[in-house]
């Protein structure tokens, strides 16, 4: 949760690229970390449960089910917010961008 906390004071009040993203958002029966409606992008943030083998098999099923309504999902870890945290941003940067250019055409 606290990697979580981290991710929301970048990403809140439209600071990151002007995005809105809201936090603990509902689609469909699943709950996302991040979403952004503009450019249709699901950001997820795994803590150590999610290395688990049935953990994965969920989050595959639940990575499908978005991608089949047309939603883009990214995924870090903990210890990459807690790590990395310029990384994940700078990768994060990138993804909106390709995401953004592709609205435009």
């Amino acid at each position: 949760m606290i990697a979580e906390r981290i991710m929301w004071s970048r990403l809140r009040r439209k600071q990151f690229r002007g995005l809105k993203f809201r936090r603990q958002y509902c689609i469909g029966r699943y709950i996302v970390d991040f979403y952004c409606h503009e450019i249709g992008l699901v950001v997820e943030i795994d803590g150590d449960v999610h290395g688990y083998e049935e953990r994965r098999k969920r989050d595959r099923i639940k990575d499908e089910f978005l991608k089949n309504r047309g939603f883009t999902v990214v995924r870090y870890t903990n210890r990459d917010v807690y790590d990395n945290l310029e990384g994940v941003m700078g990768d994060l940067y990138m993804r909106c961008e390709e995401l953004c250019m592709g609205r435009e055409k």
